[in-house]
């Protein structure tokens, strides 16, 4: 490990990760400010105003104009396709927002003490991306959660996570709902914002109703 002169003792190393987190850190706010004017941009396409949209984001109107402006839409002229807000859907990334739901939950119910935990948090703070090798290793961790803390979770979260396994495992077009641009407008991140919001109202609707 070397020590940079100058720098006491601090090594390359040491310095490299300082700067490595700190560079996630700051790509992460990058990607979730992207985020949000995307999804500004599907609620107008949903037939939302921009006083509603400001309120509920906490920005000012003006600067939700702006955030429309820089992508060309405005709320006069709304999104030609929007997306469904269904839960049965198999397009990749709809599918990686619900895994993700279902891992926050199982995270949440345990206190924080599940094997998907860090992975959780990894995916929050864009630490980790939708990797398909990401995405195995987060059902691996939610598969270990579900089979060896079974009796302190709620039974909706196992079958939540069968129906998104059997729709990851097997392609869209071998069952019949191969996706269409309708289906799937809107970006990768939108969509999986979309689902993991969607589908961890309908866990805890579901937890409710029991």
């Amino acid at each position: 490990m070397r020590q940079v002169p100058g720098t006491g003792a601090l090594t390359e190393e040491q310095a490299g990760r300082i700067l490595a987190d700190i560079n996630e850190v700051i790509r992460a706010g990058e990607e979730m400010r992207r985020l949000r004017g995307e999804l500004i941009q599907v609620l107008v396409g949903l037939g939302w105003t921009q006083e509603t949209i400001a309120r509920l984001a906490g920005m000012s109107q003006p600067a939700v104009s702006k955030q429309l402006a820089a992508r060309g839409r405005t709320e006069d002229a709304p999104e030609p396709t929007t997306p469904r807000l269904d839960l049965d859907q198999r397009d990749t990334p709809w599918l990686e927002g619900r895994l993700w739901a279902v891992a926050e939950e199982i995270t949440e119910t345990l206190d924080g003490t599940a094997r998907c935990t860090r992975y959780v948090a990894a995916l929050e703070r864009g630490r980790r991306r939708f990797t398909p090798e990401n995405v195995d290793e987060l059902r691996r961790l939610v598969e270990d959660d579900l089979r060896l803390r079974r009796a302190e979770l709620p039974d909706g979260l196992r079958a939540a996570y069968d129906g998104i396994s059997r729709a990851l495992d097997l392609p869209a077009e071998a069952t019949g709902t191969a996706a269409t641009p309708a289906r799937t407008s809107g970006s990768a991140s939108v969509r999986r914002a979309l689902a993991r919001r969607l589908q961890r109202d309908r866990l805890r609707d579901d937890r409710s109703a029991l």
